[in-house]
C-alpha cells in the first residue's frame, strides 16, 4: 500500500492558500487590515503615484480606500494583498491577483520611499513565496510606458515582455501605452541577483 502511495505523482497546489506574512530584511511584507485605510488614502492621493495605476481614481480619499480593504480582507478570493511595512508604518502595496483565470502582479509604493530598492525587496520576496507555494504557475504584470523604475523592477525580477497595448488610466483619464510582461518559476529563478 505505502508502494503505491510513493508512486503517486505529487499535484501543485491551484490555490496558494491564505496571504501570508513575509519578512525581508527591511520591511515586514503583512495581510492588511481596516486601519490602513489613512495610509493608502494618503499614499494614492498623491498624482505621482495614482497615474502610474490603472485602476486608481482621483482624487483618491479615505472611503476609497476602506472600499478597497473591505473587497481585499474579505477573504472571498485567493488574492494577496500585501501591506508593505517599514519600522511597522504602511508605507505600500505589493498585490498577487487571480484575473481571468491568471495570476497579475500590482504595486505601489509611498513616493517618500522611493529610489532605495524597497519596492524591488519587496516584490522579489512576494514572488519568491508565490512561486514556492504555485510551483508551475505563471505570473503576468504591466507598467506604463513612461514609467521606468517600474520597467526595470520587473525586468530585474526576470519578467520576460510579451508586448504593449493601449489601456485606460483613471487617474489620467485617458488612454496609455501600457507594456506587459509574463514571469515563470524558471525566469525568476533564473534572474541575475543583485549584489
Amino acid at each position: 500500500m505505502s508502494a503505491m502511495l510513493a508512486e503517486r505523482p505529487t499535484v501543485a497546489p491551484s490555490m496558494p492558500g491564505p496571504c501570508p506574512v513575509i519578512e525581508t530584511a527591511r520591511l515586514v511584507l503583512r495581510p492588511h487590515r481596516m486601519q490602513d485605510a489613512d495610509a493608502i488614502a494618503n499614499s494614492l492621493s498623491d498624482f505621482a503615484i495614482a497615474r502610474m495605476l490603472t485602476r486608481v481614481p482621483v482624487p483618491y480619499d479615505r472611503e476609497d480606500g476602506r472600499d478597497w480593504l473591505n473587497m481585499v480582507t474579505s477573504d472571498l478570493a485567493p488574492d494577496w494583498h500585501f501591506a508593505l511595512t517599514l519600522d511597522g508604518v504602511h508605507i505600500g502595496v505589493v498585490s498577487l491577483e487571480l484575473r481571468h483565470g491568471l495570476w497579475h502582479i500590482g504595486y505601489w509604493l509611498n513616493r517618500f520611499y522611493w529610489g532605495q530598492g524597497i519596492m524591488s525587496e519587496a516584490v522579489e520576496a512576494a514572488l519568491d513565496r508565490f512561486f514556492r507555494r504555485m510551483p508551475g504557475a505563471e505570473v503576468f504584470g504591466g507598467a506604463f510606458a513612461d514609467n521606468a523604475a517600474s520597467l526595470r523592477l520587473l525586468g530585474a525580477c526576470g519578467f520576460q515582455t510579451i508586448g504593449v497595448r493601449d489601456i485606460f488610466s483613471k487617474a489620467r483619464n485617458t488612454m496609455g501605452p501600457l507594456v506587459e510582461f509574463r514571469l515563470s518559476q524558471a525566469d525568476f529563478a533564473g534572474r541575475e541577483r543583485r549584489p
